[in-house]
């Protein structure tokens, strides 16, 4: 390979730039730059690879909501969507319970004074709350009020259901952990 001949002074090519094309150039890097940094989507929305945007911050207070809201829904506070009724499942009650207790235990002396009021309340009212549920329905079974029936549970094992003597269980259970408890709602 040889090398490229020598340059004399007057070879080089000059360069005219005024100042408008500067600061078009300038404008341009500018709007570049401002496009290629992440914007901040709304919550909930997904970028371009699908996955979820990062949305605010979990706190405890948020983990402890979860554990709590799943030992209510499992004790019949809220209503099955798709059939209306209320489910009670006082073994999943119970397992949610237990693991905000575990929680509680697995933390303690790492929590804020709030955080350790909030979970400490929050297991005195549902353990409260699940030893009222068991007994009424106790006393609902042997009132004749309701029968408990076997079911699927998880894992194909069989659950106990209680039901008015006179229903069956219209819309069924669904998907889900099965197994549970089923009043009219």
């Amino acid at each position: 390979m040889t090398p490229p001949p020598p340059s004399t002074p007057g070879d080089e090519p000059k360069l005219i730039i005024d100042s408008d094309w500067k600061a078009q150039a300038q404008a341009e890097k500018d709007r570049l730059a401002s496009a290629n940094k992440p914007k901040e989507a709304p919550a909930g929305s997904t970028d371009a690879s699908g996955k979820g945007a990062p949305e605010e911050k979990l706190a405890f207070q948020d983990l402890v909501s979860m554990f709590a809201t799943q030992a209510l829904t499992y004790m019949g506070a809220f209503p099955d969507p798709r059939t209306g009724k209320a489910v009670l499942a006082p073994e999943y009650a119970r397992l949610y319970i237990d693991m905000l207790g575990i929680l509680r235990d697995k933390t303690k002396g790492n929590l804020t004074e709030d955080e350790q009021k909030l979970i400490d309340q929050t297991l005195s009212e549902l353990r409260g709350e699940f030893i009222e549920l068991v007994k009424a329905v106790e006393k609902a079974v042997a009132e004749g009020k309701i029968k408990p029936q076997q079911v699927g549970g998880m894992g194909g094992g069989a659950g106990s259901v209680m039901m008015p003597p006179s229903g069956g269980m219209g819309g069924g259970m669904g998907g889900g952990m099965g197994g549970g408890q089923i009043f009219g709602g």
